[in-house]
């Protein structure tokens, strides 16, 4: 840490020079700027950059080497694990930067690297075209596509990381490289699933597909049907096309029009069948799903972006998130995954929930460091409450899921999913095989390991 006479001045020069806001200890603001989706992670920086453009993002860093600041980056969306914010640091913000320019003859989108999933999709749908994004609006996109995206379009067109086609990238030494297949390949190579560990990502190119049609059938049911409803997900699923996706789970009773007043804040099962076509091709599809008694339901078309917020879980809640990803869903696996729904906190936000894999996710080219695209299916017990005195019952439900499921799980982790789980939980996301590869990268772009708060690549 710099003298504080110099740490001073060196605040003052970056409060002038930066476009955007900057906020310290004590500033109006401040608490606002440093508050985080997860109710949990409660830091305080020692700066935060407001950065409002990539020179902004280029200042911020050289102000942090300057004064020997560890630097945290925030991007639009969750950070539900808190990499974001970090005690005594500099955080350099990229809210603001949520700009999205499409490119509808060249089926690509230009986008800021502080946007959502709510900036990107409501930018494309006009043009009936999208690419895989997260499962809900608030997610950002930057952090969600490199570290590999999953969402309802993966199926059909692959992970959100198979879609990047370039990314302006500010490195540890305030350095801006353009990345992409051509200009930096191994750097490019890298950022398919190593995250923000080379460098602050102030825009993504991302290729586009034509989506003139998304159709849902979402479909809630008594608890005991759970087993009969997971079993025929499965196997329409394992049946049916990539267009299909969705998730099979259990859940709270919404205070939602659609769901009986005495189901409200009652354990439910319940099946979300995603569909990249129009109803009546889905319809068809789900008739096996809406032939078991069930208790509500919605079957209609409906715009991608408006499905994008159909299961958007509010800031400010407590978060607890993991994940495993499984060699298949036996009737066994589908028995031990139901019986566990049984001691889910209810009634919370937290869900239960198995989602497939398989299509375009297992047949995408590149040998990117991403271990999960094997799978066919994962598990997402998902804690999400509101009461401080339930940490540790709901934290404790996120390991048993995980504990459950071991006899069928591949050892493959989507980090996006998860927290600080350990070392091992990183090398099981990026792949073993990949690690050599991955820390001579982080020995190239950041040596001294500036970016480190991210599931973590060490300098080799």
């Amino acid at each position: 840490m710099a003298p504080l006479s110099k740490a001073g001045t060196a605040l003052a020069e970056l409060r002038e020079d930066l476009s955007g806001a900057v906020f310290a200890p004590g500033d109006p603001g401040y608490d606002a700027s440093r508050a985080r989706f997860n109710a949990m992670v409660d830091r305080r920086p020692a700066v935060i950059a407001e950065c409002a453009h990539t020179q902004d993002v280029v200042t911020a860093i050289r102000f942090a080497r300057e004064l020997d600041l560890h630097v945290a980056v925030r991007g639009g969306g969750h950070s539900v694990a808190g990499m974001s914010v970090n005690d005594g640091g500099l955080v350099v913000d990229l809210r603001r930067m949520h700009e999205v320019t499409v490119h509808p003859a060249a089926e690509a989108v230009h986008i800021g690297g502080g946007a959502t999933m709510s900036h990107l999709d409501r930018a494309c749908q006009p043009y009936a075209l999208a690419t895989t994004g997260g499962r809900a609006s608030t997610t950002g996109v930057g952090g969600f596509v490199l570290g590999g995206g999953t969402g309802w379009l993966d199926r059909k067109f692959g992970l959100a990381v198979d879609n990047l086609l370039g990314v302006d990238l500010v490195t540890a030494d305030g350095e801006l490289l353009h990345v992409n297949g051509q200009d930096n390949p191994e750097l490019f190579w890298g950022l398919h699933g190593g995250g923000g560990n080379f460098g602050v990502a102030t825009s993504l190119t991302l290729k586009l597909h034509e989506l003139p049609f998304m159709s849902i059938a979402f479909v809630l049911y008594p608890p005991e049907r759970g087993p009969e409803v997971v079993r025929t997900y499965r196997d329409v699923i394992e049946a049916g096309p990539p267009e299909a996706s969705g998730a099979a789970l259990y859940l709270t009773g919404p205070p939602d029009e659609f769901v009986p007043a005495h189901l409200v804040g009652q354990l439910l099962a319940g099946v979300l069948l995603t569909y990249a076509g129009p109803e009546d091709e889905m319809r068809r599809l789900a008739e096996p799903l809406l032939a078991i008694p069930h208790e509500a339901e919605i079957v209609t078309d409906i715009p991608y972006a408006d499905l994008q917020c159909m299961i958007d879980d509010p800031p400010g809640l407590r978060n607890y998130w993991s994940g495993e990803y499984l060699t298949g869903v036996p009737d066994e696996f589908v028995d031990v995954f139901c019986a566990r729904a049984a001691s889910m906190p209810v009634p919370t936000g937290t869900q239960h929930l198995l989602w497939p894999q398989g299509g375009a996710i297992a047949s995408a080219p590149g040998d990117y460091p991403i271990s999960f695209r094997d799978a066919p299916w994962g598990v997402h017990p998902f804690g999400l409450w509101e009461d401080p005195a339930d940490d540790e019952r709901v934290r404790q439900w996120v390991k048993d899921v995980r504990t459950d499921v071991r006899p069928w799980a591949s050892g493959a982790v989507y980090l996006n999913f998860t927290g600080d789980e350990g070392a091992d939980r990183v090398v099981a996301g990026l792949g073993a095989e990949h690690m050599r590869r991955l820390g001579a990268l982080k020995r190239q772009y950041d040596p001294d390991n500036v970016f480190r708060f991210n599931h973590n690549i060490a300098p080799t």
